[in-house]
């Protein structure tokens, strides 16, 4: 270091240098997540030549070597010379930081490139690139190592390579059938820039395939898998294709069963704004123009209270929102703000006010907006700022929403009815657990509670410590009480099975006396409300009998948590507990007492029994075998079940929450036709002996 600066200081990075020594300037990071954003660009501008209704398929190929390649059959990268810089269009494309068909020439009404930089930037980051694009009755092709144009000995990235030193050549590679036209374009990554193990995501990959399929009707997306290492040896491949649009896309991604239908609000709304234009001269002149937003959004409210939406420009994923879902939000709360006030009377919501999570609740929405040259927040454009497109979006919205709710379609009717139904619901939900929340404090013996008399509380305060246990039935709660720990174990009794809460409302699941219950008792709210720091015990422990019915009670408990108190499952502090099936009581010769053990399963007890004999012992016939809690008494009870020192607690967990949801929806929702087949497709898996008969 020195403390002399001065211009002979400073460095001017020429081309794509810039890329190369700053790489997470143009792709965020050199790991896996930027190995993908490179393949996206070079999608994306196959998506946008599709966009623009050229082309109906893309093929990408992950090879076995390591590269990644990209074919489609749109009109492929210009292969004349530009004029001003000599360069042939392949070239300029590869090599030139801001150069491409986007910047309003008019090639592209609406693109998802915006910056020229992507393919460049792919190519400076690329050990080797190659390019073959299909125009004219001829095959052209290209080369580059590191960004820099030349030729390859071979088709190894490692071979001899020969740059051009007078000037490139876009050289024919061969002939090309007639009328062919399109674009493939093979890279490896540079392992100079790109981490060790960065790598390419198929199931990331696979996601965002399915996504663009959906929001572009009619184009056709597949991926190969050559690597080595599938389960089965063989490439992999998988075809993307979706003729319903963003409802289909809807629907895909709703993770409960409807309250409406998919919903279709398109429309469209023209501004203006001023943007340098490039002139004939070369000179770039302020210029007022007009410009057209389309927008299509696919609503459908669920039964749930979760909130799906997906938003996007010109089929780029906004994940951090922008002015379109400003004005998607300001749309929906106008409308059913207005709808609420003039139902109120019907709905009794008195002088409450809905907000935007009660709107959102249950909500799956698609939003995308097309628009030339929109402004993104940085080459990652996740965020758009283009400021007049909120208003438009409004607009749209709420026109198209209002004429929903006035219609006069009876399905209209009875679906919008049903809308501000459970958006009131919601907003009642918020009201009172707010309230609630307010009020509720852990109790002491010098406090009056107003927890459910049926709960046997335990003493400590201390929430890391404490467990409650929620009990089938009163004949097991008896038991329960002499066997636990009363310093720091809870008892809450349910009466037979709750209610399902995947099939009922909010309302309804709130009016249910036992999930009242269960909810009170916990304290942390229910749903968006809940509060995990607020939950007053440290383990729920969920303890039924080891039968079938016990199993069902259990599941619906969990439907329960998983619907409404998720971070509990999502911090592992919700359990099973897991009570013995069989009693042996083993025979001891002379004075010596007997010994008992007990089992968990039939072939647990076989084993044992396998074992005695072997052994020469005897044991009490018949082994008892406990049908339910209640049939032991309070000392076995705490040994087997519920003493810290000797039990066995089965820890509920959710490694995937959408997965989780899926399974939740088919084997408790309301479509039976679903798990009518799931039960009989998976009948051949469960063993006979298995049956508790």
């Amino acid at each position: 270091m020195t403390a002399e600066y001065s211009a002979h200081h400073l460095q001017v990075l020429e081309g794509l240098e810039a890329v190369r020594k700053r790489p997470g300037m143009y792709i965020g990071s050199t790991d896996s997540r930027g190995l993908m954003h490179c393949l996206w660009e070079i999608i994306d501008n196959s998506v946008d030549e599709a966009l623009a209704g050229h082309g109906s398929r893309i093929d990408i190929v992950l090879h076995a070597d390591g590269s990644v390649e990209v074919r489609d059959r749109a009109r492929g990268i210009p292969v004349d010379i530009e004029p001003r810089t000599g360069l042939s269009g392949v070239e300029v494309v590869f090599t030139k930081l801001h150069a491409g068909g986007k910047f309003g020439g008019g090639s592209y009404a609406a693109s998802g490139g915006l910056h020229g930089v992507g393919a460049s930037v792919v190519n400076a980051l690329s050990e080797r690139l190659d390019v073959e694009v299909d125009r004219g009755g001829k095959t052209w092709a290209m080369s580059f190592h590191r960004g820099e144009p030349g030729i390859f000995s071979n088709g190894s990235p490692d071979s001899a390579f020969t740059a051009f030193e007078d000037r490139s050549e876009l050289r024919v590679a061969g002939r090309a059938p007639k009328g062919a036209t399109g674009t493939r374009i093979r890279y490896w990554a540079d392992r100079q820039i790109f981490t060790k193990d960065a790598a390419f995501n198929l199931q990331e990959l696979e996601q965002r395939a399915r996504q663009t399929a959906f929001l572009v009707p009619g184009l056709e997306i597949v991926i190969r898998d050559e690597r080595p290492g599938t389960e089965t040896g063989e490439p992999v491949e998988t075809s993307y294709r979706f003729d319903g649009g963003i409802s289909e896309f809807a629907d895909f991604l709703a993770p409960d069963s409807g309250v409406t239908d998919t919903w279709r609000l398109s429309g469209s709304g023209s501004f203006t704004e001023t943007v340098p234009v490039l002139q004939p001269s070369g000179a770039m002149v302020p210029t007022e123009v007009q410009r057209e937003c389309e927008v299509d959004i696919a609503v459908r409210w669920g039964t749930g209270y979760e909130t799906v939406s997906r938003a996007f420009v010109n089929i780029i994923a906004t994940p951090k929102g922008g002015t379109h879902q400003q004005g998607f939000e300001q749309g929906l709360m106008k409308v059913l703000r207005e709808q609420v006030a003039a139902n109120a009377r019907r709905l009794k919501v008195g002088n409450d006010k809905l907000e935007k999570d009660d709107i959102l609740a249950g909500l799956t929405a698609v939003l995308t907006v097309r628009l030339p040259e929109p402004q993104f927040e940085g080459q990652t454009k996740e965020v758009l700022g283009t400021p007049a497109v909120r208003q438009i979006v409004s607009n749209v919205v709420s026109k198209e929403l209002t004429a929903r709710f006035t219609s006069p379609k009876r399905d209209d009717k009875a679906q919008t009815a049903l809308l501000l139904d459970k958006v009131v619901s919601e907003m009642k939900a918020r009201i009172s657990a707010r309230t609630h929340k307010e009020t509720q404090r852990r109790k002491n013996a010098l406090e009056s509670s107003s927890l459910p008399a049926k709960l046997a509380d335990c003493r400590s305060n201390d929430v890391g410590e404490s467990e409650l246990f929620i009990v089938e039935g009163d004949s097991a709660l008896g038991t329960a009480k002499l066997a636990r720990n009363s310093e720091f174990q809870a008892l809450l009794p349910i009466r037979g099975k709750i209610l399902n809460v995947q099939k009922a409302s909010i309302s309804d699941m709130l009016s249910n006396a036992e999930c009242a219950a269960i909810i009170q008792v916990i304290g942390a709210g229910s749903g968006r409300s809940f509060d995990l720091d607020t939950a007053r015990y440290g383990k729920i422990i969920l303890m039924s009998d080891a039968d079938v019915d016990g199993a069902h009670i259990r599941t619906l408990l969990l439907t329960l948590f998983f619907r409404y108190m998720r971070p509990l499952i999502e911090e592992g502090r919700v359990f099973a507990a897991v009570p013995p099936l069989h009693r042996v009581v083993v025979i001891n010769p002379g004075s010596k007492p007997n010994d008992t053990i007990y089992t968990y399963s039939e072939a647990e007890l076989h084993g044992l029994l396998t074992k005695l004999t072997k052994a020469g012992k005897r044991w009490q016939e018949p082994v008892q075998r406990y049908k339910g809690l209640g049939e032991m008494d309070a000392d076995q009870l705490a040994t087997t079940t519920m003493d810290r020192a000797g039990r066995t607690l089965r820890r509920v967990r959710m490694q995937d929450a959408e997965a989780a949801a899926s399974v939740f929806e088919l084997l408790m929702g309301n479509d039976v036709a679903p798990r009518k087949e799931f039960i009989i497709d998976s009948s051949d898996r469960l063993a006979r002996e298995r049956i508790d008969a």
